[in-house]
């Protein structure tokens, strides 16, 4: 019996570890080739020298299983990396046809004494490095199709992050690029639908280099699989790069533990129409401070969404 991946390619960026590392296993399980993609800087804050050995340690052990893998040490932030990676893909195994777009960094401070230099930072290697390797790849995938004369295979995986839903005091620079994100991905995959390539987005939780201190005070277990473990987001990630998710598209996914869960897009939660030809402030003071007061002493948006994702 044929594997799900069978005879597809991928690139995984981000892969060298964490998240990244166990969906390119992930991939290469279910069949595809992987190409490999780790920048290969030792601090999370993408800080250190460059290294082709995270990399290369997860092609290898790809390889060592029976699979297919080439590594890429490039920075997808890049452009141009990032059109060597989708050409690397392209070159090595004929094609692309499954994109999961996973690196990131982190630079953490509170909003009134964040720098310029972090908050670009991370907006670049978050949200310009997801661009750009979409870019690459949609181009590939529309080039592909108008050849053929019809769709062709793609697969897009993006990583968001709860931070984007619930808000992250400490990381407006991170919660704005996994926004972004969001608006990135949904945007792709209304443009590149009627090429048969599909975009979705998921928000892991996972125990990472990326979120040890927002886990420190749970412990993974002394046996059986840790429940923050990678592994659990993982085979997600395999099936929306898989021929049974194509009619998923557009969609936001949180998944962590062994859920799922299909995020809707926002909804109104109240609407208030002026009497007049426009509003005046009286009118609105008079509409929508009540409507507020109403809720719970001290309820705010990001307060009520990190109280519901704790309950789950």
């Amino acid at each position: 019996m044929s594997l799900p991946l069978e005879g597809l390619s991928a690139v995984v960026t981000g892969a060298g570890r964490g998240l990244g590392r166990a969906e390119a296993l992930e991939l290469a399980r279910l069949g595809a080739s992987v190409v490999v993609n780790d920048y290969g800087r030792p601090g999370r804050d993408g800080s250190g020298e460059s290294s082709a050995g995270p990399a290369e340690e997860v092609a290898t052990e790809i390889r060592a299983a029976g699979g297919r893998a080439v590594a890429h040490t490039g920075d997808v932030a890049d452009f141009e990396h990032a059109r060597a990676l989708v050409d690397l893909a392209v070159a090595e195994f004929g094609k692309l046809d499954v994109l999961v777009n996973n690196a990131g960094i982190l630079r953490d401070r509170m909003v009134f004494s964040m720098t310029e230099e972090e908050w670009d930072a991370v907006i670049r290697v978050h949200l310009k490095g997801h661009f750009n390797t979409t870019r690459f790849a949609s181009a590939h995938w529309r080039q592909r199709s108008k050849a053929a004369g019809g769709p062709v295979y793609g697969r897009i995986v993006n990583t968001s992050s709860e931070a984007f839903l619930a808000g992250s005091p400490g990381q407006p620079n991170y919660a704005a690029a996994k926004g972004g994100i969001v608006g990135l991905t949904t945007s792709t995959a209304l443009a590149l639908a009627k090429y048969g390539v599909t975009a979705n987005v998921i928000c892991p939780r996972a125990r990472t280099r990326m979120t040890e201190d927002v886990f420190a005070g749970l412990a993974a277990p002394a046996e059986g699989l840790d429940p923050l473990a990678p592994e659990h987001v993982a085979p997600l990630v395999g099936y929306l790069a898989s021929p049974a998710a194509a009619r998923v598209n557009g969609q936001l996914l949180v998944v962590h533990g062994g859920m799922v869960a299909v995020v809707e897009r926002p909804r109104v939660q109240a609407q208030f129409d002026s009497k007049q030809d426009t509003f005046t402030y009286d009118e609105l003071d008079a509409l929508l401070t009540p409507h507020y007061e109403r809720r719970p002493e001290g309820e705010t948006f990001a307060a009520a969404e990190a109280l519901a994702l704790k309950r789950r």
